[in-house]
Formats: C-alpha cells, structure tokens, sequence
C-alpha cells in the first residue's frame, strides 16, 4: 500500500498571521490534530500541530493573541505519495512526528499522512475477513 492511497487530503489551512485560536478552530472543525500554514511568503509550507499549540499554552501564550508564525514547524518532514507506507512510517518514528506532508512530484503538497491514517489502514489490513 502507497502513502498516496492512505492519506488524508489537506482539510485545514491556515496562514502565518492567524491566530492559535484560529488555527485550532480550523484544526477541529475538520477533525484534523494538524494545520498546513502556506503563505506565498514563505519559503515552503509550514505546519502547526496539537503540540505546537499545547505547548503554546503551557508556556503561558494567550491562543487569542499568538500568532502561527510564531510557533509552527517551519521545517516539516515530507514523503512522496508513492512511497510505501512503512517508508513514510519509518520516517515518522524516525523524526518523532506524527503528521507528514505527502508530494506527487510537483511543487504543491497533495495531502496529510498522520500516524492515526497508518493505524487505521494496519487496522483495516488486520481485520478478519468474514
């Protein structure tokens, strides 16, 4: 099974200069623990996770008032949606990230890997059949 077969096509955006409450607004409003941050400023896309806002949080931020830009991963892990699943799973544990922005091969990311996509697909894949 291929990375671009398991995937979840990208649900929530969001840019640089919205708030974390934004952002965890869109983030639940698609069902989704992670957020693409694009803005044509930027060299490439972003992504704000659960964590990233927990943290915020926890550091005593005000959701209302920070702003994205301010504590997305600037640095995302990718994976190319022919890859194997075990590929990009391996890359996940490897990189301790639980969501992975999935390229065909051109310039714009096509969808979300998440560690819960793998789950439900070795899930499926285990079941018995009846």
């Amino acid at each position: 099974m291929h990375v671009g077969e398991v995937m979840t096509p990208i649900s929530a955006i969001v840019g640089p200069e919205h708030t974390l409450s934004q952002a965890a607004e869109r983030m639940v409003r698609n069902g989704t623990g992670a957020a693409l941050v694009l803005d044509g400023s930027l060299p490439g896309p972003g992504m704000i996770t659960e964590r990233d806002l927990l943290r915020a949080v926890a550091e005593g931020g005000d959701p209302a008032v920070e702003r994205v830009e301010d504590h997305m991963s600037g640095q995302i892990v990718t994976a190319m949606a022919e890859w194997p699943v075990a590929q990009a799973a391996e890359v996940m544990v490897r990189q301790g990230v639980r969501h992975v922005v999935v390229f065909d091969g051109g310039p714009d990311p096509k969808g979300v890997l998440s560690m819960r996509d793998i789950i439900r697909v070795g899930a499926v894949a285990a079941a018995p059949v009846s």
